[in-house]
């Protein structure tokens, strides 16, 4: 049996380096002062809280044996008051660092987000769009804790060890020996468990990607999930990709919290000998004040290495993620301005077709040396069979796909040496499947001219006899519509589209089979506003009901790659080829009906 596509764990098209992790930390560049004055904040919080251990020995090497109740007091206030100051500081780098985090993640949301929108259509028919989407939200928010705790704990906590480990050669160099003999150890264990925990992380992005594409696609499809009585077999594909998302989420949280107790339990065994060694080895040398402060130095030594070992975690954790959001961030898109594309001037609509040939892979030409001309106003219709080359044409001339043999001429310019933006915003591209957008019936027509007034929506779609339709529902234009406009018939989604382009004023018009849903008392009060929409401006018209195009002022039909017949509908009728049979095999289905 195949397997589906969100059952593919995907391969990475580069491996990790800490490119990445400066990639990562460039997004916070500008933040730099801010970030100076929290690791200031921190720094004075360090000198408080290690104030701490150091009070005590003074308090119980000289205070408490010498009954100074003064000198006790005025060591309390002292402590309390760098308790305060730890306090306050810890809130303003929580407040400081979790706004710069959360800003750095919608700088990359957003980077990520424009360079999809520049992506080509191929890019999303080969992969599932929850795969998509699971980088844009859930991989990004999984770099929360590191930008807002980890790399700023990282420096704080580096100066806080070294720090810690100052005050413990003051007080005792021997014992600060004692205290670093089993950090090789440590060391040892991380190594070992690196490349296990990476991998494992690598492998459980694999599984979330995998899941979230299939409640995606599932989602998508639960019409026709239920009109075959699917829902078992769904239950049982989606148990499945469940369990091995749990398997693996298991076995990389197993090998991530291998560390914690790892830190632990070394901490613990090198406080276990300071005390025997101050006990049995240095009793003559060392007060219970110095041994006691000393203990909590130890503490602060060890915990700066438990929360770099965390965050050491974390960045294992971030690598799986950050390899595969920086791979959709730096996916090229196939059409781009060229150097130096001057900006599109204003658009009249001839159009020229010069030595076309054209093919999406290799030694397989889908258009071959196609040449025509079209003037401004003229409404072309391209008919054939399936696969023949009539998308392709219209796909060209809209630029997205890369010219390599021949000229696409519009008033005479060569539309790959014009900006793309320049170019789309005089155009208008209608398709079969007319995508309706959350909210009201008013806002998705208004998307073709977002300043335009009520009016001017509401004259768009009388026009084109959307208001038919529209003005008979209770909430009018106000009509909220689910996304895809599923409270809508496949007709009426098509003729909001109508309007909507209409609205836009495009100079060039193309309509890739956008009447094909339309039913045959739609199609008729749908002819005039067909007309006014086509009038005006050049229009390309990819239709296979031929009854929408007869009054075309030149019917191209399209064969494997070729023009093989082009004229009127009655200049082609009289010529009996290929298009009158097509025309006839239409009109006796139509008569058998």
């Amino acid at each position: 049996m195949a397997r589906n596509k969100f059952d593919v764990d995907e391969e990475l098209e580069t491996s990790f380096s800490f490119q990445h992790l400066k990639r990562l930390l460039s997004y916070m560049r500008p933040y730099r002062k801010e970030i100076i004055v929290t690791v200031s904040l921190m720094f004075l919080a360090n000198i408080a809280s290690l104030m701490g251990p150091y009070l005590i020995k003074i308090a119980m090497d000289d205070k408490i044996p010498n009954k100074d109740i003064k000198g006790l007091s005025i060591l309390a206030v002292i402590f309390l008051f760098t308790l305060v100051v730890t306090g306050v500081c810890m809130k303003l780098r929580i407040r400081s660092m979790s706004r710069i985090g959360q800003n750095v993640l919608k700088q990359m949301r957003l980077d990520l987000f424009t360079n999809l929108q520049r992506l080509p259509f191929s890019y999303y028919d080969n992969r599932p769009h929850g795969k998509i989407l699971v980088r844009v939200v859930n991989y990004i928010n999984s770099l929360s804790d590191l930008l807002s705790n980890g790399l700023i704990n990282l420096i704080t906590d580096s100066l806080s060890l070294f720090m810690a480990i100052g005050f413990m050669i003051a007080i005792d160099v021997k014992l600060t020996l004692i205290s670093i003999v089993l950090i090789p150890v440590l060391l040892a264990w991380v190594l070992i468990l690196k490349k296990a925990q990476r991998k494992a992380y690598q492998i459980l992005s694999s599984k979330q990607s995998n899941m979230n594409a299939y409640i995606h696609e599932s989602i998508n499809g639960i019409k026709v999930t239920q009109s075959f009585a699917r829902e078992e077999e769904n239950l049982r594909i989606f148990r499945e990709v469940c369990d091995n998302y749990r398997t693996s989420w298991l076995r990389a949280v197993r090998i991530q919290f291998l560390l914690w107790p790892s830190v632990e339990i070394i901490s613990t065994l090198t406080v276990s000998l300071i005390y025997i060694a101050g006990i049995y080895y240095l009793a003559s040398e060392v007060s219970i004040g110095i041994l006691v402060a000393f203990v909590g130095y130890v503490w602060r030594f060890w915990n700066p290495i438990l929360n770099i070992g965390n965050f050491y975690n974390s960045i294992i954790t971030a690598m799986a993620y950050l390899e595969r959001i920086f791979e959709a961030m730096d996916e090229k898109p196939l059409v781009t301005d060229l150097l130096g594309a001057s900006e599109m001037e204003t658009i009249k609509g001839d159009v020229e077709f010069r030595n076309i040939t054209f093919a999406y892979e290799e030694d397989k030409p889908i258009l071959k040396n196609i040449n025509f001309k079209v003037k401004a106003g003229e409404t072309i219709a391209l008919v054939g069979p399936t696969g023949a080359g009539k998308t392709t044409i219209v796909n060209l001339l809209s630029r997205f796909y890369n010219i390599e043999n021949g000229q696409v001429l519009i008033d005479g310019t060569n539309i790959s040496n014009v900006k793309l933006q320049s170019l789309r915003k005089q155009m208008g591209v209608m398709l079969q499947d007319s995508f309706i957008f959350s909210g009201t019936i008013m806002d998705n027509i208004r998307y073709g001219k977002l300043d335009a007034t009520d009016e001017e929506v509401i004259n768009a779609a009388k026009i084109v006899r959307a208001d038919d339709f529209i003005s008979q529902l209770k909430e009018g234009y106000n009509t909220e519509v689910n996304e895809r406009g599923t409270r809508l018939s496949v007709g009426q989604r098509q003729l909001i589209s109508f309007a909507r382009a209409l609205l836009a004023d495009p100079k060039i018009l193309i309509l890739d089979e956008a009447t094909s849903s339309i039913d045959t008392k739609t199609e008729m009060l749908l002819q005039e506003g067909l007309d006014n929409l086509l009038k005006g401006r050049t229009s390309f018209i990819i239709a296979h009901r031929l009854s929408t195009i007869k009054n075309s002022s030149q019917i191209m039909f399209i064969d494997n790659g070729t023009i093989l017949e082009h004229g009127t509908h009655d200049e082609l009728i009289k010529l009996k080829g290929s298009y009158y049979k097509l025309y006839n095999s239409q009109f006796d289905i139509f008569n058998a009906v």
